[in-house]
């Protein structure tokens, strides 16, 4: 295992808050470690059930890593992650019925529909035939998507295959949600009807939302998660987030050459 790399000016900039055990997700001094380079090093967090959390930093920065680390997608070099208590190294299985994961760019099968590929998710996580058709009928309703639901995957738009990917996250009815970018590439129509989802979703779901659009942080999330060169510089209410610069942009600008320094 690779020896973590010496602490730095950075690490007085990170703010680690004291780690809940009722988290519903949690990040316990997490590390990815690609021989000397750390994508992630030492990050620390813990969001409570309800909250809807932003998580900003530039590209490259260790969003993305970090995501796959808590979804126990990739293993950790260093540290554990958790959903709804379950530690994804060793209880995957468990934590991931908790959990609604939506990578950026989510693979989908084009030549199925969404019924279709709706239907094969729902019986490779055997369930039975009538929840598996209430809780189809529920996505397709909640993720608006009655008008295109015989139609090949192929032919939808980018603003509805996104909303057939998180039908997919939420065919399980899942307590805790990530999800990676989940208006990337989409026009400001698509980006409000993604929002308006997300925010209902907030009203039952615990979520970790990853975004590059400073806008979505102010109009979905109740507190900020930033990352730099894989290392967490904040953690706090937006309102804070927003307290020492005129806009969201400077402030991203400000953190991230401090960071840098």
């Amino acid at each position: 295992m690779p020896t973590s790399p010496p602490a730095d000016a950075a690490d007085e900039a990170t703010v680690i808050p004291v780690a809940d055990s009722g988290a519903m997700i949690e990040a316990d001094r997490l590390s990815k470690f690609y021989g000397s380079f750390a994508a992630v090093h030492d990050v620390s967090f813990s969001i409570s059930q309800g909250e809807v959390v932003a998580f900003l930093g530039p590209n490259g920065a260790g969003k993305s890593t970090t995501m796959k680390l808590l979804t126990g997608f990739i293993a950790p070099s260093e540290g554990v992650a958790q959903i709804a208590g379950h530690n994804m190294s060793d209880d995957r299985l468990a934590g991931s019925a908790k959990l609604g994961y939506l990578p950026e760019n989510g693979p989908l099968y084009d030549d199925m529909s969404p019924r279709s590929i709706l239907e094969f998710f729902a019986d490779a996580r055997g369930m039975s035939s009538s929840y598996k058709a209430e809780r189809i009928e529920a996505v397709v309703d909640l993720c608006e998507l009655a008008t295109v639901i015989g139609k090949p995957i192929i032919k939808l738009s980018r603003g509805f295959r996104q909303r057939v990917g998180m039908a997919l996250t939420l065919l399980h009815e899942p307590d805790v949600l990530i999800l990676d970018e989940p208006t990337a590439g989409l026009d400001p129509n698509q980006i409000g009807e993604v929002r308006k989802t997300i925010r209902k979703l907030g009203e039952s779901k615990t979520i970790l939302l990853s975004t590059h659009i400073l806008q979505e942080v102010e109009a979905i999330a109740s507190r900020v998660l930033f990352i730099n060169e894989g290392r967490l510089v904040f953690d706090g209410p937006v309102d804070q987030f927003m307290a020492d610069a005129p806009s969201m942009d400077q402030r991203f600008q400000q953190l991230t050459a401090e960071a840098a320094t």
